[in-house]
This record gives C-alpha cells, sequence and structure tokens, in this order.
C-alpha cells in the first residue's frame, strides 16, 4: 500500500514516517512532499491509497487539493494532519473527514489508518473535500455528512427534524418527509450538534430541532408533536428545562 505524506515540516513528516513504519505494516511505501503542488505531482505519478494532509502550509493551504486533482481522480483517502483548532475539528467532524492532531501519537495514526482503509474508493472523497472547503470559508455550519451503504449524503443541518436513537443506529427524519437510518449512535450526533442552539434533547432517545415544533402536549406525562406527526417524550427530569427554553424563544 503506497502513502505520501504532505507536510512542509521535515521534522513532522519525519515522525509521521516513522510511526507509520512502525505500526501500520500494511503500509509498504512511502513518499514525502514538502508542498501541496509537489505532493500532487506525487499522487499522479504513485497512486496512493492514502494521503497524509497538513492543511497549513505556505502558498497552499492542503484544502486546496481540490483544485489541483480531478474529482475522478480521488481514489484515495485524505488524513488531515493539525495543529488544535476547534473551529477546524468540528469542519472536519460534519464532513465526516478523518484528521489526526499534532503532536501526532501512534494510537492515532494506527486508528486513522484502520479508518480510511475501510472506506477508500467509496467515500466520494471529493466531495467531502469541496463541503469542507466550503464550511471553513463561510465560518458557519451549513450542511453534515451523513456515512449511509452507498456513500456519503451531504443534508443541510437545519433540515433535520428529529434524531432517535435506534440501539447502535440512529434514524434521522428530514424536512421533506425521508428518514434516514445512519449506523452511528445517538450520542454522536449529540456531540456532534452540541453547539448549534436549535438541537435539543429532550429524552435519552432523542435529539429533536425545536425550530419544528408544533406542539407541546402535557398529558401522559409531557411530549411534544413534531410538524412531521411525529411525537417526542420529554423526560420528567427535562420538564422543567425544557418549558424555560420555550419560554425563551
Amino acid at each position: 500500500m503506497n502513502v505520501i505524506i504532505i507536510d512542509d515540516e521535515k521534522r513532522a513528516r519525519n515522525v509521521l514516517r516513522v510511526l507509520l513504519e512502525e505500526h501500520c505494516p500494511e503500509i509498504t511505501t512511502i513518499y514525502e512532499a514538502e508542498d501541496l503542488r509537489s505532493g500532487v505531482a506525487l499522487i499522479k505519478e504513485h497512486h496512493p491509497e492514502i494521503v497524509f494532509l497538513d492543511i497549513e502550509m505556505p502558498q497552499h493551504s492542503g484544502l486546496e487539493i481540490v483544485n489541483f486533482i480531478d474529482k475522478d481522480a480521488f481514489q484515495f483517502e485524505i488524513i488531515f494532519t493539525t495543529a488544535y483548532s476547534e473551529y477546524a475539528i468540528k469542519a472536519f467532524q460534519l464532513a465526516a473527514i478523518d484528521y489526526i492532531l499534532k503532536p501526532v501519537r501512534p494510537s492515532q495514526v494506527k486508528t486513522a489508518v484502520a479508518r480510511a482503509i475501510q472506506f477508500i474508493g467509496k467515500s466520494n472523497i471529493n466531495q467531502k473535500l469541496e463541503e469542507l472547503k466550503n464550511e471553513m470559508k463561510s465560518e458557519g455550519f451549513k450542511k453534515i455528512a451523513l456515512p449511509v451503504a452507498d456513500g456519503i449524503r451531504f443534508e443541510q443541518i437545519e433540515d433535520i427534524v428529529v434524531l432517535e436513537a435506534d440501539g447502535m443506529y440512529t434514524n434521522i427524519a428530514m424536512r421533506d418527509g425521508e428518514t434516514i437510518v445512519i449506523s452511528k449512535p445517538l450520542k454522536h450526533f449529540v456531540n456532534l450538534l452540541q453547539d448549534l442552539p436549535f438541537f435539543y434533547k429532550p429524552h435519552r432517545s432523542y435529539l429533536i430541532n425545536i425550530r419544528f415544533i408544533k406542539q407541546y402536549i402535557k398529558s401522559d406525562g409531557g411530549y411534544v408533536r413534531m410538524e412531521n406527526g411525529q411525537s417526542v417524550s420529554i423526560s420528567k427530569d427535562n420538564r422543567d428545562d425544557f418549558l424555560a427554553l420555550m419560554q425563551n424563544q
């Protein structure tokens, strides 16, 4: 398996190379580039399965890779390497793009490589990168990447009505009436969307978009009816908090 490391810092490339050689036996060949243009040249020459790409480099950001490679040529997975930035990390998560934080640790590398191998050629990486670039540019999260059986779906976050736990799956009810089943637990989406004020968790099995609440009903312990007709329970512990939230809307 071919891997390319694109990073303007020689020390960072060396550290990552050593970690890959010591902890990822499935990787047989590692190439290095110190900037995006030379990295793109290596990609076109060696057709890697995985590219480790630093975001902040002189001349060209790692996100600009979409400007240099035809979308049909994205048959590899990208793992971004980056110094911590809360905003950037949230954007990566919403776009379902993998990343490892500097300083790089062995466990991060092993986990990221294992995940990348599962999705090589199947994750619509060029579309994910375009969405990520748009989100980073707009400084506002508008879309979320949802992994489905045949790839990745990008949906407007504000069009999500209800997220409902179903074991290790989550059923996502959309504004147009469609329900999308995602093989991730509800906790994943609670963590991902917790900073958006229009999402609220009224019950351990639900996360709702309060913009789509149609009615609050006091009977049966208290529940809300959403605009799509779905009823969502309000747990006893959350009832006072929920009513206070609604009064402030």
